[in-house]
This record gives structure tokens, sequence and C-alpha cells, in this order.
């Protein structure tokens, strides 16, 4: 199937051929679909902390980061934000005129688009877009309609079309627009701080974006220190090529270009698995580069998000200590008892069936593996009809049960029982995770150890007029993390706010009112 040309090219990705292989019998035999045995909901796996919880758990969190806990923040940040504008380009395509456009606004297919033009002086970038328009937006009191759109998208004005989403102004304040990149600073610096004011906080960008990310950042960085007293400690990295994977044609041979090349394509958010697996830190916070809020609604996303790590912290510093006796292999019943317990109630690993009458270095070296793994606090808000994966328990590879973060497509939807479950779920995944990624002895596990390659997606894409199937990898929050420790925390509706279009930042928790 691959010639030498081929080969060279395979290898000059850093790939194997071993790893396309894996990747062609994916698109032959797809991916097997995950088994969920019931949502997790507040009464079963899903952790409610009160008010009360959540405030001594930020003080015990500001403690301990000053008895030398180091945090760092993880934030995937690449890609460029052309989705967010998706109906002001259709919009584009077919208004020629501005009097055109006038007309097809009124249109319910446009309905979009007339907010809008309707609400253009709530956005944060609306004085810039003005300015690179020269002043007015108008001509003869008529909107330039056509103009607007070509000024905010393209390189003539603003070029948001080709930015990055973390380098949009979201916004409004009365120095002037704030950038999601901006926002994540801030944030870091509000909770993402060491004992000695040090910020460490790492985006992940495109290659085209890279500078673009520097300039921003080391304008902007000088003017946050001093405003909240902290130094940071920004690094970046990019989607690594030899994580793209192989693309092919309807028939699941290997898609070639005009060239006689072989087409990879980046393999979705799961590739920065590789990038997460470079960070070092005692916790690392994970949230999405827009999903952020204005100032006057952050306070609650820090609180919930200190109450995480310290949740995680405490957790961690309860299983090291189990390690510790396993590892010894000298426990008492009552010893073992504990940690089985533990294992079982407090983390929500249900043991396959038989597994606690098996011999005592058999049920030891059952607890130490799966006491012995990188670990995760995931927030859940509940589901008020947003997309995106949600808690289930679901049954793993090796029989055991566990919690897991299940998206859509990983689920059989011809299955009725499965949908049902499905039906019952009543929260959704943010993805506002606390991740813990050292062992007990201080060192770094190798997270690529810990997901599961048996999970991913298959999707119909186009190139050249051609119709192709690309392949993503196991999702970061999903199938990459599938053998972690896992555990869930509701947390408000109010610390997610994504922006997926370019009329969510219209939404009161954008604006700064």
């Amino acid at each position: 199937m691959f010639n030498p040309t081929d080969i060279e090219q395979i290898k000059a990705r850093g790939s194997s051929l071993e790893e396309i292989e894996i990747q062609l019998s994916h698109f032959r035999k797809g991916f097997p679909y995950l088994k969920v045995l019931r949502p997790a909901t507040i009464d079963d796996g899903i952790i409610r902390m009160d008010k009360d919880v959540v405030s001594l758990a930020v003080k015990r969190f500001t403690k301990k980061v000053a008895d030398g806990l180091k945090p760092a923040k993880f934030v995937p940040a690449s890609g460029a934000a052309s989705r967010m504008f998706q109906s002001l380009f259709s919009f584009a395509e077919v208004a020629v005129s501005d009097q055109v456009a006038i007309e097809l606004l009124g249109e319910e297919k446009y309905k979009s688009v007339a907010q809008f033009f309707d609400r253009l002086s709530d956005f944060a970038f609306y004085k810039k877009l003005t300015a690179a328009l020269g002043g007015s937006l108008t001509v003869g009191g008529v909107l330039r309609y056509c103009e607007i759109i070509d000024y905010l998208l393209s390189d003539k004005g603003l070029n948001y079309g080709f930015l990055p989403k973390g380098l949009l102004d979201f916004h409004s304040y009365l120095e002037g627009p704030r950038t999601p990149v901006e926002e994540h600073m801030i944030e870091g610096a509000l909770y993402g701080a060491d004992n000695q004011g040090n910020v460490k906080l790492h985006f992940t960008v495109s290659p085209e974006h890279l500078n673009l990310f520097k300039q921003k950042i080391d304008k902007t960085s000088a003017t946050l220190e001093v405003k909240f007293g902290v130094n940071f400690d920004i690094s970046y990295s990019e989607q690594k090529p030899f994580t793209d994977t192989i693309a092919v044609d309807p028939d699941n041979n290997p898609f070639r270009l005009a060239n006689d090349k072989l087409l990879f394509r980046p393999a979705g958010h799961g590739a920065l698995l590789d990038n997460l697996n470079e960070m070092d830190g005692d916790i690392i916070f994970v949230k999405n580069i827009d999903n952020v809020v204005p100032d006057r609604l952050k306070e609650e996303t820090v609180r919930y998000k200190m109450a995480l790590a310290l949740l995680l912290s405490e957790y961690q510093e309860c299983i090291f200590s189990y390690l510790e006796l396993l590892e010894k292999k000298e426990l008492t019943e009552d010893q073992l008892a504990e940690i089985i317990e533990f294992t079982e109630k407090n983390l929500c690993i249900e043991p396959v069936d038989k597994q606690y009458d098996a011999d005592e270095a058999t049920l030891i070296h059952y607890l130490y593996r799966k006491l012995n793994r990188p670990i995760r606090i995931c927030g859940m808000v509940k589901n008020e009809g947003e997309p995106g994966g949600g808690p289930f328990w679901a049954e793993n590879s090796d029989g055991t049960v566990s919690l897991q973060v299940v998206e859509s497509s990983q689920i059989d939807n011809n299955d009725p029982k499965q949908q049902e479950i499905v039906q019952h779920s009543t929260h959704f995944n943010p993805v506002d995770l606390v991740c813990g990624v050292r062992n007990f002895k201080g060192e770094k596990f190798d997270l690529l150890k810990y997901r599961d390659p048996e999970t991913g997606f298959i999707s119909l894409k186009s190139k050249d007029g051609k119709t192709l199937k690309a392949q993503e990898l196991p999702g970061l929050w999903n199938g990459a993390m599938a053998d972690w420790i896992t555990l869930f925390v509701e947390v408000p509706i109010i610390t997610f706010n994504p922006v997926k279009t370019i009329n969510d930042l219209l939404r009161v928790e954008h604006q700064s009112i």
C-alpha cells in the first residue's frame, strides 16, 4: 500500500508505519462503542459542595499554596476562529450589495446575521471596526453591510477570519477591550500563583499564530503583573505533526494529493495529550480558551477552581498514603478493607465480579494498579441544552466500572437501552478540569500510557473537491484520559460560558454591564 516515498514522508513527520496501519484499521472496522451503565448524578457519582464547603476549600487551598503547592494552567488555544463567523461568511457570499443585504436580512435563515448588525455597538471590537472603516459604519444613514463584514473578517481590517479565537476582543472595559488570552492570564493570577507569586501558564497554539500570541502577551503582561503582584511564566507549544492522522478515500485507501503525496490532518484536541504530557506542576488546571467571563463574574469561577484543586490535593494525599502501604505489601486486614472501601466508595471504581475473593497478592496488585494512576477532578454543570459530552458510569476494557466523560459519538445510537440511559443524564462536561500528573514518589506519569486507543471519531470531509474520511484521536477529556482516576463535582452554570458563534458574545454573561 505504501511506496518508499510514502514511508519516507511518514517517518519525516515523526510517525511510524505501525501507527499508520492502526489508523487504517480503525477506518475499516470503526471504533467500538463504549458501554454506559447509568448516568452519573448528584446521588450517584457527582459530588455537590455547598457554599460553606467551597469557602472552607478556598481557604485550605490558599494555605496549601502558601506551604509550597505549585499550580500550573493549561489552555488549548490553537486553531482559527473562522467557525465563529460561519453565518457571516455564508451571508457575504450572497449579499453582493448593501441593498441585497437589506432584503436578505428580513429572511428567517439570516436571523442571526440581523442580530449581529442590530447589536453591532455591543461588541467589544466595535470601536476598532469603526476606526478600520474610516470612522463611520454608514453611508447616507445606511449601514455599510458588505464592507463591515469584509473589514471584520479580512486583512483589510481586523482580520478576525484568520486570527485565533484567543486573540479576538471578547469583553469591553473602560480601559479598552480584552481578549480571552488576557482573561486567562487574569484568572491565572487569581487562582494559579504559587507562594513566590509565579503564575505558570501554558498555551497550545498554531504555528501561524505563535508570534501574534507572544506579541499580545508581551504587550499585556507587565501591566497585569503590577496590577496583581505576580510574575507570569508563560510557555507555548504547537500540536505535533506526528499526532496528525492519515486521511482516506471513501474506500478506505490512503487519500493522495495531486502530487501523489499522502494527506495527513490534525487529529482533534486529543492530539494535545502529548502537549499536556510535557507539562509539570503539582496540579494542572485545564480550561478551554473561549470559556472566559468579564471581571464582574470571575469570583465564582475562581472560588470553584480553587475548591476543585483542594479536593484533588486531598484525594491525592490519601491515595499516596495507601500506595505506600500497598508497596510494602505488609497490610493488616483492616487496612486492606479500608483501601478497598476507599477505592470503591470514594474513587467510584467498581471491581469485576469476585475481585475481592482473590488471594491477597492479587488483590494488592489490583488496588495498586487502580490507585497508581493520574487523577482528575472534573467540574460538571447541570444540563440546560448545551452540546457536549456528559458524566457516566461506564464499563472499562478490563471489566471494571468507573466514571467517564463520554461523548455522544461514543454511544450506540441504535441501542434503545443505551439511548434511554443517555436521556436520563442530568449534567454535561464544560471542560473544567484539575489534574494530578505525578505519582506518590513525585515522578511524572507518562500520560500516553493511560489513554484508550480504541476510542476516536471518523468524519466525512473534502479536499480539492474530493470526498475523504478523517479520523480524530481519542478526545483529550474522554478517551485520552480514559484510564485516569476520575471524580465529578457539580459546578455552577455561570462557570461555563463558551463562545461558539460571534453572537454568543451578545449574551449577558459576556457583556460588561
